[in-house]
C-alpha cells in the first residue's frame, strides 16, 4: 500500500511562489512514477507535472518554465516548486503515484494513477 500526503499549500499573491511537498510511504522510487495534478471546480483533474523513476520530467504547457518537479530520495518526498503563480491557478493540487507500467507523463489519466493524496489548496490572489 502507498500512502501519499501533500503539504505546502496556502495563499500567495499573483506572481508569488509556493512549494508543495508529497510525502510517500510504501513507494519504491527506483520503479515509481510520481506526479502532481490539479482540479478546479467543475473541471476535470489535469496533470501538471510528472517525474519518472529515471528522472525524466514532463510538464503541462501552461506551467512549463514556471513549475519544477523534483524528488528528494533521502526524505522520500516529491516537491513541486511553483513560480509566477496566477489567480486562475487557484485550486486543489493532488499528488499521485503508480508503478513502472504507467506512461509517466502529464497525459496520464486519473484512472492510470492508482495512488492519490487528499490534496492541498493553493489560493492565488490578484
Amino acid at each position: 500500500q502507498v500512502d501519499l500526503v501533500e503539504s505546502g499549500g496556502g495563499s500567495v499573491q499573483t506572481g508569488g511562489s509556493l512549494t508543495l511537498s508529497c510525502g510517500a510511504n510504501g513507494v519504491i522510487y527506483s520503479s515509481y512514477c510520481m506526479a502532481w495534478y490539479r482540479q478546479a471546480p467543475g473541471k476535470d483533474r489535469e496533470g501538471v507535472a510528472s517525474i519518472a523513476s529515471e528522472g525524466v520530467t514532463t510538464y503541462a504547457v501552461s506551467v512549463k518554465g514556471r513549475f519544477f518537479i523534483s524528488q528528494d530520495m533521502t526524505q522520500t518526498t516529491t516537491d513541486l516548486k511553483m513560480n509566477h503563480l496566477k489567480p486562475e491557478e487557484t485550486t486543489m493540487y493532488y499528488c499521485a503515484s503508480d508503478g513502472p507500467g504507467v506512461d509517466c507523463t502529464v497525459k496520464a489519466t486519473v484512472e492510470d494513477m492508482n495512488n492519490w493524496g487528499q490534496g492541498t489548496q493553493v489560493t492565488v490572489s490578484s
